[in-house]
């Protein structure tokens, strides 16, 4: 098998086997890439920074990955998917020619559309038909502004295809696209799993431009011919996988029990949430900012949090300064040092979405919340970790309250799942053991949606056992001497989840 796992900020290209319970992988390429902004005038004469993605970068980096595999791994392919960001998309002709660039996510022509969507649709009926709560990126924002500002993109016959099923109509030519990535669209019925009709029809968004909605799992066809003759491998079978990076992550957690499960896919941001049987779309779930995204056959109650994005940050402006980069352990033991429960951020607070300066928007934060900021670059990184952990247990609250369940273990899967002094604050945050790894994640969700579609195995849980023999998990037990509870407090009374 063969997955490219897409992110907003790189790729990576792993080949596996499964023989009976015996999964590995290997990765056979990795790159970089990012959005390209341009900065042209529209028919008025308006200059605007356009931000874009280079889909054609992206698919040739994948045929380099087939051809990695091909030389290092075997010239047979039983099957290959590709997972992404939740966001993006591109418009093609029934010729298959593109209609314009693929925009970023972050382009800032979006930087209004929550209100214009708002005002077609009533808010609490957008959250009641799809689960999904408003972000700037959603794609029903995307979309509502190709209506209103590209109508003449929108030609008879013309398709708009998310991320994911753009790879596949290259590769095999089928355009479905699976319920995981359409679930967090924003325009996915969330009981139903097709597209709504009714905002559809209430965004003027024409009702044949969306591809088919399959499940998670689903084989879409054989790669097309020439394709693999070009690479030198056979027609394998391409599969919509849970194409959604987060339903991939959550799918790898080796959970046992679900209901007692809380799941947190760490990295740049935090996924944190459960898995639920059906959405749960009430008013607590609206007011708690929750998200209901699809799986394989169930429901991830969600929250995004912000996550190592701010350590990065700090460390990318420390280097800056010095010239070098600090290794991450010697980031870790001056965050170990440092004295405990100092200051304390929201680490979701919009003044860290994007700052110019990461140690200056903490500062910031602090006067205005009446502490005193850190002092040294252990006490920074101290303060972001703690607060992380805090958010944590903050979220954990709320799903658990909303979804009706109590959690009693925490697992941490992506490449966060290293950080052992973060999981260890979570640990004592919680009062909860942690459960960290799968680091490759979403990578190993990806397999196993593959291995379903092949009838390699029958269910997730089968995967789940699977996930459980083939990876190392490292345990962390609270500690019981570290006192969080004035912590706890002083957090809950600096930010609100309302």
């Amino acid at each position: 098998m063969f997955a490219a796992d897409l992110g907003a900020s790189g790729g990576k290209c792993f080949a596996a086997t499964l023989s009976g319970r015996n999964f590995s992988m290997q990765e056979v390429h990795r790159f970089a890439h990012e959005g390209v902004s341009y900065f042209l005038p529209d028919r008025h004469g308006v200059e605007t920074e356009r931000t874009h993605w280079d889909d054609t970068f992206l698919y040739q980096n994948i045929i380099t990955a087939l051809r990695a595999y091909r030389r290092e791994v075997a010239d047979h392919l039983d099957s290959l998917a590709v997972d992404t960001w939740g966001a993006d998309g591109q418009l093609l002709t029934p010729d298959g020619e593109l209609l314009g660039r693929m925009y970023c996510y972050r382009d800032h022509r979006l930087d209004g559309m929550i209100d214009r969507l708002k005002a077609r649709v009533d808010a609490t009926r957008v959250y009641t038909l799809t689960g999904i709560h408003f972000q700037p990126f959603n794609l029903s924002n995307q979309l509502l502004w190709l209506v209103e500002n590209r109508a003449s993109l929108l030609q008879p016959g013309a398709r708009f295809l998310p991320v994911p099923a753009v790879l596949n109509y290259y590769f095999c030519g089928n355009p479905a696209v699976d319920a995981s990535w359409a679930s967090v669209s924003q325009l996915m019925d969330a009981k139903s799993r097709t597209w709504s009709s009714e905002l559809l029809a209430a965004l003027g968004i024409p009702p044949d431009l969306l591809p088919p909605i399959v499940p998670p799992g689903t084989p879409l066809g054989e790669l097309r011919a020439p394709l693999a003759a070009a690479v030198g491998i056979n027609r394998a079978q391409v599969v919509a996988t849970a194409a959604h990076d987060t339903a991939c992550a959550f799918a790898a957690a080796p959970v046992e029990h679900t209901d007692e499960a809380l799941i947190i896919s760490s990295g740049t941001w935090s996924i944190v949430g459960k898995l639920v049987a059906e959405p749960i779309t009430n008013a607590a779930a609206l007011r708690g900012n929750l998200s209901n995204e699809g799986g394989f056959g169930n429901t991830r109650l969600l929250r995004n949090c912000m996550g190592t994005w701010l350590v990065q940050e700090l460390r990318r402006q420390w280097a800056a300064h010095d010239g070098h980069e600090q290794p991450w352990d010697r980031l870790t033991a001056l965050a170990r040092e440092a004295p405990a429960f100092g200051a304390l951020i929201d680490p979701d607070d919009t003044s860290f979405y994007n700052p110019p300066d990461m140690v200056q928007a903490i500062v910031a934060f602090c006067q205005r919340t009446g502490q005193r900021p850190p002092a040294d670059r252990g006490a920074f990184l101290r303060t972001v970790y703690e607060s992380l952990a805090l958010k944590y247990r903050m979220v954990n609250a709320l799903v658990s309250t909303v979804s009706g369940t109590t959690t009693r273990v925490v697992h941490v899967v992506g490449g966060g799942s290293r950080n052992v002094l973060l999981n260890q604050f979570t640990a004592d945050a919680l009062g909860l053991p942690v459960l960290a790894g799968p680091e490759e994640a979403t990578a190993i969700g990806n397999f196993m949606g593959q291995a379903l579609g092949l009838g390699a195995i029958s269910n997730m849980a089968e995967a789940q056992a699977i996930i459980r023999a083939s990876f190392p998990i490292t345990r962390y037990e609270p500690d019981v001497s570290a006192n969080w509870g004035p912590a706890c407090k002083r957090f809950d009374a600096l930010c609100s989840l309302d």
